[in-house]
């Protein structure tokens, strides 16, 4: 429900939303600029000192009037003529005109009414309400998706889009919060829907016998600064008993002006400073600096506008493929599915159509929207979760299992859960095990014991689907057929050959970039924009289950390349070490944030072996800013599998790469990484001391002697693989 809430409100009123931050972000420019561009009062100058100057140059003055930004305007009636000026208060001489900047007025009617008088108010007071709708429920969304309130400021991840709207909702957040609040502040206020408890002097009459004073003569403008004046307004000549009024921060004074007593005096009203607080919060005024950081936070709402619609789209593009979804009060058997990358889907559609068969009434939806309360009739739930990397929730699900842990009372109908992952990992399956012992913990009567799909097997699916058919008492026999995700064209331009040697055939593939329309590089679709360390799915010949392989590119190099390896019987490597130039493979992009360097100018230590190098050379040939990247790479021969060899050397004499250590299995010394982390302990504690990153790419069994090296040198908790795993500077990309 909460997601509907923030989702469609954002969608519906998109370009009102867009227009009020826009034009608030433009608005916020102003008072900070007009501070800039005026001269400030001098921190010794009195009223009396400012009136006597502008009535020196002006005597006809009939007010003075000074504004949160320093600005002081004097207003005057002389040989029957009005005028008015922006005063330089040390000599009280015009320096200007008092009329709005340029585009003020415009951009002040359009962010207030819409250039369309009370009915323009009252729809962009509505474009507040909805702005305060999803920054409030944008709010508990972030937390849900960081894990908690207390991971608030966790390290997102995600596709770009995810990410980086994450990351401006954290930022944007609290701002948009306050400007909504105020800005429907100050249209209740127009409206009179909030009481105005401005309180006004008591009305006095002035001797009018009295010749007036000097200024300088008068108490009550001899000992109020400057600084703190707002208004100044003077007798009027022909009223021989009007008085002379004062305003500033403190209240409003009527004055004799030819006794310089006070006659009555009024401060303002608990209400009237809420109401100066809330205008100086909105617009700026007499808080320049943090009206530039609202109007920053404001200027965030496009980017957010894009980015959740672009998370909205992918949302459909899985959703909407479900046929015959019934509604989510209506369902019999609720289906909900945790997908990484969308593979999980496809296993979600087979179940959803063989259930709709079997004459029952299905729901299928994303883990991230579960709500009990959202499933009144539900008679089964049964979720499909795949794991991503060592035992994590994908990125929507984050924080899924802890609401369900904290569920009372647990839904009534019963849970299945079938998991998906890969075996040769040691969590296996472990997001899909951390569901069932929240399940467990909330009391949630289990169905069926949870289920495993290794390596997205057919065979797997179509055993737990007959099992889980006998459980709900309904003939389910379930052949799931890999869906052909969307591909484009590769073309081969180049390769290097390693390997031959020590019988490993090796090869860094070179592909030219796939020609895109301007839409598809604006919205960063297929190929236009991707980062070393992503993954390329390429699908073999006579097959539709792709295989992946990591970057050694990003986008910016103007090439796709990756590293292989020939493995015995490996259908997709067999195939891809015997492309040549000009030759063609289907593939597709699939992002990998979690796999990325840290952005700060910190060492990383880059720890790699085999075909694992890819990315990491990735990493370095991107490293513009040279910052201090340090590698280990494991081999066999340097003689026969340095990859890129001939291109560390250049990386290092242009700054890009540190240091580089290679560890060689099966000449020399015949060590392996391990070892050659083994003998720069010293030199790594105190990178890891100094806020080093460490990035491992490789096979399994070497990611994991890595990590027992590492446990091993550690000179502090701090420094353990597990604790630099935990704040995101341990990462892993292993196969």
């Amino acid at each position: 429900m909460l997601r509907l809430l923030h989702r469609w409100p954002g969608l519906l009123a998109m370009a009102l939303v867009l227009l009020l931050s826009v034009t608030g972000a433009i608005l916020s420019l102003y008072p900070m600029a007009e501070r800039l561009n005026v001269p400030q009062v001098e921190s010794t100058l009195t009223v009396a000192d400012l009136a006597k100057r502008v009535q020196n140059a002006h005597p006809g003055v009939e007010q003075i009037r000074r504004a949160p930004s320093g600005r002081v305007v004097a207003w005057w009636f002389e040989n029957g003529t009005p005028g008015a000026a922006v005063i330089d208060p040390a000599t009280g001489a015009e320096i200007g005109s008092p009329d709005p900047a340029f585009g003020l007025r415009f951009f002040t009617d359009l962010h207030r009414k819409l250039l369309m008088g009370d009915g323009g108010r009252i729809t962009a007071a509505m474009g507040a309400g909805l702005m305060l709708l999803l920054s409030a429920s944008g709010t508990v969304l972030v937390a849900r998706r960081m894990g908690g309130w207390n991971r608030w400021f966790a390290r997102a991840r995600g596709p770009l889009s995810t990410r980086l709207h994450t990351e401006l909702a954290r930022f944007a957040i609290g701002g948009l919060i306050l400007s909504s609040l105020t800005g429907l502040w100050m249209t209740a206020s127009v409206f009179s829907l909030i009481p105005d408890t401005s309180v006004e002097p008591a009305p006095a009459f002035a001797s009018a016998s009295q010749t007036p004073l000097a200024f300088d003569q008068i108490p009550l403008f001899a000992e109020t600064p400057a600084s703190a004046l707002k208004e100044l307004s003077f007798p009027s000549p022909d009223l021989p008993s009007d008085t002379l009024k004062l305003t500033t921060e403190g209240g409003a004074a009527l004055i004799d002006p030819g006794t310089g007593q006070m006659l009555s005096f009024a401060t303002p009203g608990v209400m009237e400073r809420v109401s100066e607080i809330i205008l100086m919060l909105h617009t700026g005024q007499g808080a320049e600096t943090l009206g530039l950081i609202l109007g920053l936070m404001s200027l965030s709402v496009p980017v957010l506008g894009w980015t959740g619609f672009q998370q909205w789209r992918a949302a459909r593009r899985y959703g909407a493929r479900i046929k015959a979804n019934v509604k989510p009060t209506l369902a019999q058997i609720v289906v909900l599915v945790a997908s990484e990358g969308g593979s999980t889907w496809g296993f979600a559609r087979t179940l959803h159509n063989g259930l709709t068969k079997a004459g029952q009434k299905v729901h299928t939806g994303a883990l991230s929207t579960f709500d009990p309360n959202r499933f009144p009739h539900a008679e089964r739930f049964v979720i499909l979760a795949a794991t991503y990397g060592e035992g994590e929730a994908p990125t929507a699900a984050r924080g899924v299992a802890e609401r369900i842990a904290k569920l009372r009372p647990a839904p009534t109908a019963p849970l299945a859960i079938l998991g998906f992952g890969d075996r040769s990992f040691p969590q296996f399956c472990g997001y899909a095990e951390s569901l069932a012992q929240a399940a467990r913990a909330a009391g949630w009567t289990e169905l069926m014991p949870m289920g495993t799909v290794d390596r997205q097997s057919a065979q797997d699916f179509t055993r737990w689907s007959r099992d889980l058919g006998a459980a709900l008492g309904l003939p389910l026999d379930l052949t799931h057929l890999p869906e052909r995700p969307r591909t484009e064209t590769l073309t081969l331009i180049s390769r290097r050959d390693y390997g031959a040697e020590v019988q490993a055939p090796t090869a860094i593939l070179r592909f030219a970039l796939p020609r895109k329309s301007l839409w598809a590089r604006v919205s960063g679709q297929g190929f236009a924009r991707f980062d070393a360390g992503d993954l390329i799915g390429i699908l073999p010949r006579g097959s539709d289950v792709p295989r992946f392989y990591s970057l050694a590119s990003s986008s910016r190099d103007g090439f796709v390349e990756i590293c292989v390896r020939r493995h015995p019987g490996g259908l997709c490597s067999g195939q891809l070490t015997e492309l040549q130039p000009g030759d063609t493979v289907a593939g597709f992009l699939r992002p990998n944030p979690g796999f990325r360097p840290q952005t700060s100018r910190k060492p990383v230590i880059l720890i790699g072996a085999g075909t694992g190098v890819g990315p990491l050379a990735g990493f370095i040939r991107a490293n513009r800013r040279r910052r201090p990247l340090h590698l280990y790479f494991g081999i066999r021969s340097p003689e026969s599998d340095l990859l890129y060899g001939e291109d560390f050397a250049a990386w290092q004499k242009a700054g890009h790469l540190a240091g580089l250590t290679t560890a060689s299995s099966r000449s020399g010394a015949r060590h392996y990484v391990q070892d050659a982390l083994r003998a720069d302990a010293e030199k790594l504690r105190a990178m890891l001391a100094a806020g080093a990153q460490i990035m491992v790419c490789g096979g399994r069994d070497m990611a994991a002697a890595v990590r027992a090296t590492l446990d091993d040198i550690a000179e502090t908790a701090a420094q353990s693989p597990a604790t630099l795993k935990a704040e995101g500077r341990y990462l892993e990309d292993v196969y």
